[in-house]
């Protein structure tokens, strides 16, 4: 008959059971005090045993102190016995000034099983001696010898049988077992109801909210409140819901973000429609004589130039189309001359597009994505301009690496604005800027494997920073990295 898997599955639960934090620190306790208890209990037991001992000879030497009080040393035999049950020894003999002298005694074995000597004994001798008495055989009879407590003799030794020592020392160890598992089932029992209460229903808390918001993030039931506590959950509690708060904000904003990139690519098509007939339109006030339409006109081109570049770059980076890098050596200058002519600068020159790309230098990357990164930052440098001034393109080769400076003499970038300055619709403080422009440039540099980066900025101006370097240089980096893993 098949076995069924619901079975197998309760089986095997049954078998693993889940054990909690508390749970766990409560068996660890428990196991813990077992083992400081078993510790303990070794020499404890020793000393049990050496007081027994001492206390059977102490009895027996007020036995023998009887015996010496009695006329000629000599009792009646019912008065000898009674005074052996008592003190519960089936001989005691006194050695004073090196002359032994049996005082008591009933009816001895042929054999004594075992001799103790209390006067030295060491921790180990102790332990070994406590636990073969615990474990020998039965009926054993011992001799144990030690010195009077009081004077009155050299030593005093004794013979008895050892299975009242065993129960009396069994005895012991029950009531030893019994109060350290009192005492462990007490301790553990805290410790759980303390952990849980101060850690294991916080962790809980966290952990709950931690799923929940995972499972529901734009759920604000699942928002950990801080309990107010100053120790390490409490700063893990206040930490986690700051970062709650900032990722449902980030995820609003992906949301808008998202609802704006469709609205976009439902209108672009329309709107660059539109603003291409204006822009058509516009560029025929140029014939017209009036001089007033003729100092506009170039003013109103710009205009509606700049609306169909925010469109198209909304377009580019919300639909994130963008493909990859078809690499190629080309030269540099040709290139950044034909940026310059294309970016519209003013046409009474007040702001010069310098190209100080040395002739014959080469870049191995794709010509249009250059293009658009260089065109994005001479553009942004253009607007960032009121009055005059230049944008200067600088390149140089180091190894494998092209470096690209673009510098430009405008009045600096806002220290406020820099630390964001590559996050989109952050830069968007310049004239008629999209705030795409420096988020594209970066991602099209990266694509090639580069990076573009503020290098300087300041009341004369600023720099960026364009670093793009060979593909086969990429390759291999890429190898190296593989063998090192």
């Amino acid at each position: 008959m098949p076995v069924s898997p619901v079975w197998i599955k309760a089986m095997r639960k049954f078998r693993h059971p889940k054990i909690g934090l508390s749970g766990r620190v409560m068996v660890l306790t428990t196991a813990f005090i077992l083992l400081a208890s078993v510790m303990v209990y070794v020499p404890s037991i020793a000393y049990f045993r050496l007081q027994y001992l001492n206390a059977k000879i102490a009895g027996a030497q007020i036995a023998s102190l009887a015996v010496e009080a009695a006329e000629n040393n000599t009792l009646p035999i019912h008065l000898e016995q009674e005074l052996l049950e008592n003190a519960d020894v089936l001989a005691v003999a006194l050695r004073r000034d090196s002359a032994r002298f049996l005082m008591l005694a009933r009816k001895l074995p042929n054999e004594i099983d075992a001799h103790f000597d209390l006067r030295n004994v060491g921790p180990l001798k102790a332990i070994t001696d406590a636990y073969m008495a615990m474990f020998s055989k039965e009926g054993r009879i011992i001799r144990a010898m030690n010195a009077p407590a009081h004077g009155g003799g050299d030593i005093i030794d004794i013979v008895m049988y050892e299975r009242p020592l065993r129960e009396a020392m069994m005895e012991y160890s029950w009531s030893v077992i019994r109060v350290t598992l009192l005492i462990s089932a007490i301790t553990a029992t805290l410790i759980y109801f303390s952990l849980h209460l101060m850690m294991v229903g916080p962790i809980r808390r966290l952990t709950a909210g931690m799923v929940g918001f995972r499972k529901h993030p734009e759920d604000v039931s699942h928002q950990i409140k801080p309990s107010g506590r100053k120790d390490e959950i409490g700063v893990a509690e206040r930490e986690l819901s700051q970062m709650q708060a900032a990722l449902r904000q980030a995820l609003r904003q992906k949301e808008r973000l998202a609802e704006l990139g469709g609205a976009v690519s439902r209108i672009n098509h329309d709107l660059r429609n539109i603003l291409a007939n204006v822009q058509l339109v516009s560029g025929r006030f140029s014939d017209v004589k009036d001089p007033t339409v003729r100092r506009l006109t170039p003013s109103l081109i710009r205009s509606v130039g700049r609306a169909i570049d925010l469109c198209t770059d909304t377009l580019n980076y919300g639909g994130a189309r963008e493909k990859p890098p078809r690499r190629l050596r080309f030269e540099l200058s040709p290139l950044v001359t034909e940026i310059g002519a294309e970016i519209c600068f003013p046409a009474d020159n007040s702001i010069r597009w310098i190209n100080a790309v040395p002739d014959g230098l080469e870049v191995d990357a794709d010509p249009d994505h250059v293009f658009r990164i260089v065109q994005n930052l001479g553009r942004n440098a253009a607007q960032a301009m009121e009055a005059s001034g230049s944008v200067r393109v600088e390149a140089f080769r180091t190894g494998s690496i092209v470096t690209i400076d673009v510098i430009d003499t405008g009045p600096g970038i806002p220290a406020a604005l820099s630390a964001k300055l590559f996050e989109p619709f952050a830069a968007t403080a310049s004239q008629g800027g999209s705030g795409l422009g420096l988020c594209i440039a970066r991602d099209l540099t990266r694509a090639h494997g580069g990076d573009l980066r503020l290098l300087r900025t300041g009341s004369g101006g600023s720099i960026f920073r364009i670093e793009i370097p060979d593909a086969n240089a990429i390759a291999n980096d890429n190898l190296n990295r593989r063998e090192k893993a």
